[in-house]
């Protein structure tokens, strides 16, 4: 048995949650270990749908599941979502939910400054979710944040407070912000203290016993790879690490702990928000894959970007993830289409790429080099076995793997969590 860690392959909203969800059962601790509330899952289970943002996957199944450090948490959003999924007959309490003493909390300034900088940016704009994640991992870094333990010292939190303001009074007045009022934001972290400290606990602790007592963990990864903060197309990036080395510093355990990577990667490509996308279908095509895939951001509702599956930036994915396997999703969108293409490298000038170039200019000049495979019009929607998959289909995955150099371990051909055809159990490798 090993753990298993699950990052996105691509731009995020690969269908991580629904894998996740899969994987749960199999698993008996889920642990979030990097983003924020910028994050969504859906869960499809039986006739109920569930919405994730901050909560690990796990809860939905009564499975231990822990935020760990790594995570930027607004307590507000926490609370909001533990009542709402509770009111969806799902039991959280400390015994199922455990928060880490040492993570960064996301205050109302830092939504401020978010949605302020991201105005102002006008052409420039990243395309941030404007919930205050950016600006909380930068006062993580500049040593200022305040962190859930900080919510049980009262002392101690007039003092992080007084400091934040320093640095944000500053910023405040240069975008005409309001002054902010220290004693208010101490006031509403007290009040808040009192729903948020019984899940507070030291993370590493708890994985640590989990791990010498035989326990599977599973490591929930958000957004994708190609969002990494330092891997992925910056700066239209988020502002974590995303790739699975961040699922030992996110929590405090060991890199040795961790096992195997799942990359998870749709059977196209999407994208929400500004940035380079070599494959981006701005057509009809684009349209029909946007419609039937439902492509709408869990969080914020924006529409996806869509265009064909880009092989080169997921073997990139998968080098600088460490990914063993992929689970290849949405198949099903792709019926009845008569040509798939898959892009199998780049062209800037008269340069051709087997990788994506790092600066700016290069990227906007990349061109992509298609490879074109013949549809199929049978349906794969639903399909749980090989011989299930039309004979076109088995040839489109199998080429994937070829091109990515990595096995696909997973295939999901719907969001129903039993819709799924296992090649390779993680658990178990």
């Amino acid at each position: 048995m090993t753990n298993v860690v699950v990052v996105g392959a691509q731009w995020g909203d690969e269908g991580k949650g629904k894998i996740v969800d899969w994987l749960s059962d199999r698993a008996d601790v889920v642990v979030r270990f990097q983003g924020g509330h910028n994050a969504g899952h859906t869960l499809v289970v039986g006739d109920k749908v569930y919405k994730l943002s901050l909560l690990p996957s796990g809860v939905v199944q009564g499975k231990l599941s822990v935020i760990g450090n790594g995570v930027v948490v607004d307590p507000h959003a926490l609370l909001d979502e533990i009542k709402r999924i509770s009111d969806q007959d799902v039991k959280i309490d400390p015994s199922v939910l455990v928060l880490a003493d040492n993570a960064t909390l996301i205050l109302s300034l830092h939504r401020d400054l978010d949605s302020a900088r991201e105005a102002q940016a006008g052409k420039s704009r990243i395309g941030t979710t404007g919930r205050g994640i950016g600006p909380a991992y930068e006062d993580k870094v500049g040593r200022r944040a305040v962190r859930v333990a900080d919510l049980a010292d009262p002392e101690a939190l007039e003092a992080k407070i007084e400091r934040l303001l320093a640095h944000h009074t500053a910023l405040r007045k240069g975008l005409d912000l309001p002054k902010l009022d220290g004693s208010a934001i101490k006031a509403e972290l007290l009040a808040l203290a009192p729903n948020i400290m019984p899940f507070a606990k030291p993370v590493w602790k708890v994985l640590e016993e989990a791990r010498k007592s035989g326990r599977r963990i599973l490591f929930e990864g958000a957004q994708g790879t190609l969002l990494d903060i330092d891997h992925g197309t910056y700066p239209y990036v988020t502002s974590s690490n995303t790739v699975s080395g961040q699922a030992a510093a996110g929590t405090g355990m060991g890199p040795n702990a961790l096992g195997y990577v799942l990359g998870i990667c749709k059977a196209y490509t999407t994208r929400v928000g500004e940035g380079p996308f070599p494959t981006e279908l701005l057509d009809d095509i684009g349209q029909q894959i946007s419609a039937r895939g439902h492509e709408f951001g869990t969080v914020t509702g924006r529409p996806r970007r869509c265009g064909w599956f880009d092989a080169v930036l997921v073997r990139q994915a998968a080098i600088v993830g460490g990914i063993s396997g992929l689970a290849l999703t949405k198949l099903d969108v792709l019926d009845g289409f008569e040509q798939l293409k898959v892009c199998v490298g780049y062209r800037v000038g008269n340069q051709a790429l087997d990788w994506f170039p790092a600066g700016l200019k290069d990227q906007a000049h990349v061109e992509p080099i298609f490879e074109h495979f013949d549809g199929w019009q049978e349906t794969t929607q639903g399909a749980r076995s090989w011989k299930d998959l039309p004979a076109n289909a088995i040839k489109y995955v199998r080429r994937i793997e070829e091109l990515v150099t990595r096995p696909v371990a997973l295939l999901s051909t719907s969001p129903q969590r039993d819709d799924t055809i296992l090649v390779r159990d993680p658990f178990e490798s």
